[in-house]
């Protein structure tokens, strides 16, 4: 379980940080929100869909079809697209925000990625200063924040002219069909019959590009279904495997002396 909390020197000066080596921190990552900039390299390489967050809609790339699974992330952690979200690259660091609605740079305490002591990277230098090792991923973090607003005021836009709709995707289960939930697509119809209007408003706005890069990453839905499949098949032989019993069992006394001349007479 993560616990995030503002980074501050009274808190973590004297401590260190470590760089994670793999992407296990997000195998139960499913959806990851998107910054505007990156919103072309990611349709290339994976899913895409709206997803409403608050009062609000933004563009997400799909890692998982099922709440808690990320289809991108092996067993060992490697990442199996060609394409990374900025909001996993910072991690364990993250962009949160305060109650007067600023943001301030957070960490994940329990990610594993935090010393006790001064073991790691430090977080800040003797001034109390962002460390040269923190303070670039927090300028990361912040731009990727700042796109990510521009993204959501794309998508508010989009779905108030009404093109988006649903994305009706089903399933198969051992229990059966089961709908995924929660993600929206562009309907192509309800786009193409735009009035001249609000087609100018929206092009003018900068966000058609936003409705076609969806469009186009949903073609990455088969492998997506694909890497659900094969990891499915590979847990049935995982699971065949643990219960397959040996057929002789040899006794715990390893000092027994067999003879082999006997077996099978």
């Amino acid at each position: 379980m993560s616990k995030v909390i503002p980074l501050s020197p009274s808190r973590f000066a004297g401590r260190g940080w470590r760089r994670p080596n793999n992407f296990s921190f997000a195998l139960a990552t499913a959806i990851a929100p998107l910054a505007a900039v990156e919103v072309g390299q990611a349709a290339l390489s994976m899913p895409l869909a709206f997803i409403q967050r608050d009062d609000h809609w933004s563009l997400a790339a799909v890692l998982g079809l099922l709440p808690g699974q990320n289809l991108y992330v092996d067993r060992n952690g490697a990442w199996l697209a060609r394409y990374v979200p900025a909001a996993l690259r910072g991690y364990p660091f993250m962009i949160g925000v305060q109650a007067n609605g600023e943001p301030v740079l957070c960490v994940d305490e329990a990610s594993g990625l935090v010393t006790k002591g001064p073991e790691g990277e430090p977080f800040f230098d003797e001034n109390g200063a962002l460390s040269p090792g923190v303070a670039p991923v927090a300028a990361f973090l912040t731009e990727t924040a700042r796109s990510e607003t521009q993204l959501m005021y794309a998508c508010d836009l989009l779905v108030r002219a009404g093109v988006v709709e649903v994305w009706p995707i089903t399933i198969q289960k051992d229990d059966g069909a089961q709908q995924v939930t929660g993600l929206y697509r562009i309907a192509e119809a309800a786009l193409n019959g735009l009035d001249d209007t609000t087609h100018a408003e929206l092009r003018r706005s900068g966000v058609l590009g936003v409705a076609y890069a969806q469009l186009l990453s949903m073609g990455n839905l088969a492998q997506l279904g694909q890497l659900a499949q094969a990891r499915a098949q590979s847990e049935a032989a995982e699971r065949a495997r643990a219960e397959v019993k040996p057929m002789i069992t040899l006794p715990e006394d390893s000092t027994i002396d067999w003879d082999w001349s006997k077996i099978g007479r």
